[in-house]
C-alpha cells in the first residue's frame, strides 16, 4: 500500500486509515511526497519512502485531503504523477479533500463519489464528470473509494478491509482499536443537500 503525503495534509485523513490497514497481516505501508519530510496541517512531520518522481505499483493508493490541497490542484506535476500513479494502484482511496486532487486529475470522470461535506461546493465545483453524492459515509466504484470528512476516512479504511479479508478481520481490527465503527456507507450524519441541475 502507499499513502501520499503532502504539506498541511489532514492529519487524521492520513494516520487514521493506516491505523486500521496497518493491523491487516502482511501488509506493508510506504509514503510518497515532494520531500523527505512532509509537515502535516497539525504540525507534526512524516518521513516518505519514496519521492514523487517515483511510479510504484500497488494494491491500494491512500490519497489524503487538508488545507494542502487548495494549492495542490494547481500542481500540475503531483496532477500527472497522481495520473501514472493511479494507473498502476489497483485501488484508489481518498480521504476528505483529497477527492479534489482525483477530480483535478480527472480520474473521477463518470465515477460515483464523494467527499467532505463541509467542503462539498468547492470540490464538486472541480469536476462536472464525476457523479457526486452529497449524502455517504463513503462510496466505492469499483477502483476508487473515496469518503467524506476526515474520520470517515478510518470508516472507509475498515470497509475496505471487510471488503479484503472480510467481516471478522474488520471487527477484530475494530475491536482492537477501541474505534466505534461507522459501518453503513449510507448513515452520514453530515451530508449535505442535494445539487439542483
Amino acid at each position: 500500500m502507499l499513502a501520499l503525503a503532502f504539506d498541511d495534509y489532514e492529519t487524521l485523513d492520513l494516520h487514521g486509515p493506516i491505523e486500521m490497514l496497518g493491523h491487516m497481516q502482511n501488509v506493508q505501508i510506504k509514503l510518497i511526497g515532494a520531500s523527505p519530510t512532509v509537515r502535516s496541517y497539525q504540525g507534526p512531520r512524516v518521513v516518505t519512502d519514496y519521492q514523487l518522481d517515483d511510479v510504484v505499483d500497488c494494491d491500494l493508493l491512500l490519497v489524503p485531503g487538508g488545507l494542502g490541497t487548495r494549492t495542490l490542484i494547481n500542481d500540475e506535476a503531483l496532477l500527472t504523477w497522481l495520473r501514472r500513479q493511479a494507473s498502476v494502484s489497483k485501488k484508489v482511496f481518498s480521504v476528505c479533500t483529497g477527492s479534489a486532487l482525483l477530480a483535478k486529475a480527472g480520474l473521477l470522470d463518470g465515477v460515483s463519489a464523494t467527499t467532505n461535506k463541509m467542503a462539498f461546493s468547492w470540490v464538486t465545483s472541480l469536476s462536472q464528470q464525476a457523479l457526486w453524492q452529497p449524502s455517504a459515509r463513503w462510496v466505492d466504484d469499483g477502483r476508487f473509494l473515496t469518503s467524506s470528512g476526515v474520520s470517515a476516512g478510518t470508516d472507509a479504511a475498515l470497509f475496505y478491509v471487510r471488503q479484503r479479508r472480510g467481516e471478522a478481520e474488520a471487527r477484530r481490527i475494530e475491536r482492537l482499536t477501541e474505534y466505534q465503527w461507522n459501518s453503513d456507507a449510507a448513515n452520514d450524519p453530515y451530508a449535505v443537500e442535494p445539487m439542483t441541475p
